[in-house]
């Protein structure tokens, strides 16, 4: 059996095992929990044996480690782009729109991140990258720095309540689906705009 770790590339066939073994994982956190996904029920759910899946993963701390990255990967893409588009305030706003979007719209995905922290796994943000408090403290001090908002507004500070304030619109929308994820958005939005002017 040849094992994963070497530096020989993988094969088309291979990446396809892989994506399917990571999104299966993603579905199984998603509903089960992280302790409730075997590596066994990761191989139920993939159509393959135990011993395929630890060809591709060494562990199921190795597969759910590649399915955490998998959304964070995504996540920070869509929100980036959307966040690259603007500048000033507006960059802003389009981080808190196109947050609640992605977890509106990819809800395993944003189970997957909760039962991560929930869990407390040893599986963190993506490496190198900031946190997510330091981003939007970024955010913020641009757009104060463009002039769009008051001079004095402490972008740590800022970057908490927003932060804050996504966790609990995401955390209602899980509870209660019917709950209307872009209008919380939009009101967010308009009270900083009201209060950071």
């Amino acid at each position: 059996m040849t094992s994963n770790n070497t530096a020989k590339p993988l094969t088309i066939t291979e990446q396809a095992r892989r994506a399917q073994l990571i999104g299966v994982t993603i579905d199984l956190v998603a509903e089960h929990g992280y302790t409730g996904t075997s590596l066994a029920r990761i191989a139920e759910a993939a159509g393959i044996s135990k011993a395929a899946v630890l060809y591709h993963f060494p562990s199921k701390d190795a597969v759910v480690r590649a399915a955490y990255t998998s959304v964070l990967e995504s996540l920070t893409g869509q929100v980036g782009a959307a966040v690259d588009a603007s500048s000033g305030a507006a960059a802003l706003y389009a981080y808190i729109r196109s947050m609640v979007a992605y977890l509106r719209d990819y809800p395993a995905h944003t189970r997957m991140i909760i039962e991560n922290v929930a869990a407390g796994t040893d599986v963190g943000d993506m490496d190198g990258a900031p946190s997510r408090r330091d981003s939007v403290a970024g955010l913020v001090a641009a757009a104060s720095a463009a002039g769009d908002y008051r001079s004095g507004v402490d972008p740590r500070v800022t970057a908490v309540i927003v932060n804050g304030a996504l966790d609990a619109i995401v955390a209602e929308s899980l509870d209660d689906p019917a709950f209307d994820t872009v209008r919380a958005a939009e009101d967010l939005v308009a009270m900083l705009g009201r209060a950071l002017a």
